[in-house]
């Protein structure tokens, strides 16, 4: 008998110690579980952050698009100069254009009415500048147009949704049509381009905005 019961205490030993043995390992491949777990969320995580930054980064040169300009030597607009690259964020204040009149760039977030509106008194460039996001032709002159000329371009505007007309003292031309990113000089209303500039840039493909409203903003 105290044979018999020293082998069964001695199995039973051997059993817990195994038992023992069993559950440190598997503690064991539990702690390296979570350390391959925190090892690997830390390498996500930080590729994220990478991942993000190059974004962010990618976004801000996208912002920083370099404004250039060109002028159309042949053609129906030939005269005309055009821009690319012009920024459309809606900013407070005013704002330095990079051509006078201005036909594109930061601007208020209030558009200037634009459904065929005629304005006796000048207007701020950076609600004009919305209008034209909308898609409108804006038509400006200086009192060395001629009466006639601007009566002329004053019956157009009046019948053109998507159009506006308004005095701008000290620009470089009698009449200047200007649209998104685009702009013609001209000396006459009767010069057959304005017929042209109209049909082509009144919510044409340089719109930004296609179909956004010309009524509802600023009055006057």
């Amino acid at each position: 008998m105290g044979s018999k019961g020293s082998k069964t205490k001695g199995a039973a030993s051997d059993r817990r110690a195994k038992i023992e043995e069993l559950r440190r390992a598997e503690k064991a491949r539990e702690r390296r579980y979570r350390i391959l777990t925190i090892t690997s969320c830390t390498v996500i995580v930080a590729g994220l952050a990478v991942g993000g930054y190059f974004l962010v980064d990618t976004g801000d040169k996208d912002e920083k698009t370099k404004v250039t300009s060109q002028t159309v030597r042949t053609g129906t607009f030939k005269g005309m100069t055009t821009w690319k690259g012009l920024t459309q964020t809606h900013v407070r204040g005013k704002v330095k254009y990079a051509m006078s009149p201005p036909v594109g760039g930061d601007h208020n977030q209030v558009w200037q009415n634009c459904s065929g509106d005629v304005y006796d008194k000048p207007l701020e460039n950076e609600h004009a500048v919305h209008s034209l996001e909308h898609g409108a032709v804006w038509v400006t002159y200086t009192d060395k147009a001629s009466a006639k000329d601007v009566a002329t371009l004053k019956a157009r505007v009046e019948r053109t949704q998507y159009s506006l007309m308004s005095p701008y003292p000290g620009q470089k031309s009698p009449i200047i049509l200007n649209a998104w990113g685009h702009q013609l000089k001209i000396d006459k209303a009767s010069d057959p381009r304005v017929a042209a500039f109209f049909s082509t840039f009144v919510q044409g493909d340089q719109t930004p905005e296609p179909g956004a409203a010309c009524t509802g903003g600023k009055p006057s």
